[in-house]
């Protein structure tokens, strides 16, 4: 059984800027995540998979083929500003997204950090 991408429906949405792409992959059911279905769409329809946004994938039961649906955006910009942030995550390797979340959880804690010794060194007025 080989891999294979059938693409049912490709719209153009100009109101939102993006390619919305509806898919069957063939014989991938269990087989599959969403990071190798983008890099087999992307590859199929000759885009950089970086600019692919993974929607939704459902399989049927009994069945080996996988629906999938897919935004194609020309750069990521336009996803971020578009898309909720988990999407955006999701589209990420393991290690670079705790990576990611290990940076801004430390900014957040320096931040909190500087805010406590700001207020506690501040000037302490309305004391008697």
């Amino acid at each position: 059984m080989s891999l294979q991408v059938v693409i049912l429906e490709e719209h153009n949405n100009t109101l939102l800027d993006r390619r919305e792409i509806k898919s069957v992959l063939k014989n991938c059911a269990g087989r599959v995540k969403k990071v190798d279905a983008v890099g087999m769409v992307a590859k199929e329809l000759n885009v950089d998979s970086n600019t692919i946004i993974p929607i939704n994938m459902k399989c049927e039961t009994g069945k080996s083929d996988v629906y999938a649906t897919m935004y194609i955006y020309k750069n990521n910009e336009d996803a971020k500003k578009q898309l909720p942030r988990y999407r955006i995550l999701r589209t990420m390797s393991k290690e670079d997204r705790k990576k990611l979340l290990d940076e801004e959880k430390a900014n957040k804690l320096k931040a909190k950090q500087a805010t406590a010794a700001e207020a506690k060194s501040g000037p302490r007025r309305g004391r008697k």
